[in-house]
This record gives C-alpha cells, structure tokens and sequence, in this order.
C-alpha cells in the first residue's frame, strides 16, 4: 500500500526512544521527511538522525513540554527548514512510574500541576503552532500519543490517567478542523522494547501479558505502523476517533 508520504514534512515529539523512535523510523522508511525533538538526550537523537538518512532527510530540535517557547521554536525550524508541517505526532510525555508516587492527596502541588500541565498544555500548545499551516494548505494529520490508562486506569495513575483522557476530550473538538486535516488519538498500553517495560517488575509484567487478550504486550514496531497509517494519506477519513493498540486492552 503507498502511503503517500514521499517527502511529507513529519515533526515526531520525543523520539529518542521507544514508540516515538520506532515511530519516525517508520515515516523515515516511507520517504518522509522527520523532524524529531528530544528533551535531554541530544547525543541519541543526533544519532537516530543519521539513522533516518543524515540532514537532508531528518534533523534533531530540542523541545522541553513545559515551555512554550521551545515547542513554538522547534515547530517554526521545522517550517523554515521544509516550508512547513503536514504531519505532527504528539509523542513526548512527562512520566512517572507510578510505584514511585506518593499517594495522591499527598503530592505537592507544584509537582501535581507541572505534571498534568505538561503532559496536556504541551501538546495543545504543539498543536496549535502546526494546524493553522494544514489548514491553509488543506492538508494535515496529527496523531496524539494516550494510553490505555486513561480508560482502565492502574493504581497510582490519577495525574497520568486524567492527563492522557484530556487528550481525548481535545481530539474530540480537534475533528471539527476541517480543511482536510485529521485528528486521531493511538492508545498503547505496556509495550515491548522500551525503556519502561525495562523497568517493569516481571510479577507485574506477567500479570498484563494475562490481562491481555491476544495474551501478549504489542511491540513499537507494531503501534508505530498504526501511527505512521493515521498520519499519512492512506487515511482517508478517520477522524476523532481514539484506537487502543494493547491486545484488546
């Protein structure tokens, strides 16, 4: 299936590991162009960009969620270096394992609202410095990363949980853009390969794989596929809608 993203302007937030890093390889793969940002890790990101073809083909921007100014920085490099953003993939997230949380009622609230504040006002803010461009063109994907917890839940998980079903709440509004631009939201749960399944007690992670479904976690590679289908023309008019991608979870 071709689709149709030979050099697309692709902007991946957080894609020094993981899903977000499988992800712009994808996109890489399909001829787009991908611009991805990292927050600490300049020196991975500076090495996936050779991975993705070298400058002509990727570049690196730094992009922290709690600044403004540096989401609207790394949206406007990408615009000037390409003459603009088809496809935005709103990836990086603040995150906190949640066993290292005290409880709720006990967080300080200055932790309490940076957190919930960067995993939501971020993206909102990356968002709006990309859709009025793929309004003006007629032409946008944007795809939010959520999680399954945002409608399972786990113990622990208030602030990430509200969090990520804001994102719902926002691509719900987002579908009325019009001009051609779609909006859709992708729902992982525990993945394979990645930094934080690493780190994951094996109790734990046996306890998901029974609590799947399919009877296994999905791999990046595989919710990186479903990500990269959203944001390209291959998709013609899904829209508003958020996909889960954990097994039936």
């Amino acid at each position: 299936m071709d689709l149709g993203l030979q050099d697309k302007r692709v902007l991946v937030t957080g894609a020094t590991r993981g899903i977000g890093r499988e992800v712009a390889r994808v996109f890489a793969e399909e001829g787009a162009r991908v611009a991805i940002t990292y927050h600490s890790s300049e020196t991975a990101a500076k090495e996936l960009v050779g991975e993705l073809g070298g400058p002509e083909r990727a570049c690196a921007l730094h992009l922290d969620l709690a600044d403004r100014d540096s989401i609207a920085a790394a949206v406007r490099d990408v615009e000037d270096r390409w003459g603009g953003v088809d496809v935005v993939v709103a990836n990086a997230q603040t995150w906190v394992w949640v066993n290292d949380m005290p409880a709720y009622e006990d967080l300080p609230m200055d932790h309490w609202l940076g957190l919930y504040r960067e995993n939501v006002e971020g993206h909102l803010w990356t968002v709006r410095q990309a859709v009025g461009g793929m309004r003006e063109r007629g032409w946008g994907r944007i795809v939010l990363l959520s999680s399954v917890t945002a409608t399972h839940g786990n113990p622990g998980s208030e602030l990430y949980s509200a969090a990520k079903a804001s994102l719902h709440g926002f691509v719900r509004g987002l579908m009325w853009t019009g001009d051609g631009v779609l909006a859709n939201v992708v729902a992982p749960g525990g993945t394979q390969e990645t930094d934080n399944m690493d780190a994951v007690d094996p109790v734990l992670l046996a306890k998901a794989v029974r609590e799947t479904p399919s009877g296994r976690l999905s791999t990046a590679h595989e919710i990186a596929q479903t990500v990269v289908f959203l944001g390209s023309a291959a998709n013609g008019n899904i829209n508003g809608q958020v996909l889960h991608t954990a097994g039936g979870r």
